[in-house]
């Protein structure tokens, strides 16, 4: 089964996470399930960017985009070529290295 790294993120994930996905797997789900409290404010429907990852490593194996991801990433922060949104990506067969960027556009979190 691929591996998910989750890089240390100092409001989500400070020490960084590790496991283990099986292919078809939520990467938001998964995440979520391993304690990383990332945001998604549209309850995953793919509405918000809230959930915005950066694919460090792995990020080739994964299915394209749809374009109603590509149009809610034009408003994530800090957005490039390796932004997918956690909520939209299933795991493929290769490993993932996530990187949760310092932001996202969510101006007010329950978390707060």
């Amino acid at each position: 089964m691929p591996k998910i790294t989750v890089l240390p993120h100092p409001k989500f994930c400070p020490a960084g996470v590790e496991y283990e996905a099986a292919p078809g797997d939520s990467l938001i789900r998964g995440m979520l399930a391993h304690g990383v409290r990332i945001e998604h404010a549209c309850e995953m429907s793919c509405a918000c960017a809230t959930c915005h990852v950066l694919v460090k490593q792995g990020f080739s194996s994964l299915e394209e985009p749809s374009d109603r991801e590509y149009d809610c990433l034009d408003r994530a922060w800090g957005a490039g070529p390796l932004s997918r949104l956690s909520c939209q990506v299933k795991v493929a067969d290769e490993d993932l290295v996530i990187e949760i960027p310092k932001y996202t556009r969510n101006q007010v979190s329950e978390e707060d």
